[in-house]
């Protein structure tokens, strides 16, 4: 399974599934987000059993990149269970995110 789109219109929803919700804070603008993307795309697509990814385009979705104070992209969030946890700022690899998913307990093994 691929990311999903995560707009105002279903974050509420897609925050408290029954599976921990990684989103990617991006633009279309951002070389960085790009070049990061195909990771995140790797990870929904390996860890779909465990995780859903989604994507939020913060041109498109500003108040919700404004209510979880994105100031730099990319940036990651972990919700789970309905709570954002600590965001991951401008990852460098696949590596450093699954680091960082492994140390808020998603189990990637």
């Amino acid at each position: 399974m691929s990311a999903i789109t995560i707009t105002e219109e279903n974050i509420a929803q897609k925050t408290k599934g029954s599976l921990p919700l990684l989103v990617d804070f991006w633009a279309p603008w951002c070389g960085y987000c790009r070049a990061i993307a195909p990771a995140v795309e790797q990870l929904a697509q390996d860890y779909q059993s465990r995780l859903t990814v989604g994507k939020i385009n913060i041109d498109e979705q500003m108040k919700i990149a404004e209510k979880y104070q994105i100031m730099t992209i990319p940036t990651l969030i972990l919700f789970q269970d309905g709570n954002a946890g600590e965001p991951l700022v401008a990852p460098k690899n696949r590596s450093q995110i699954e680091t960082w998913l492994k140390d808020q307990g998603i189990q990637l093994n």
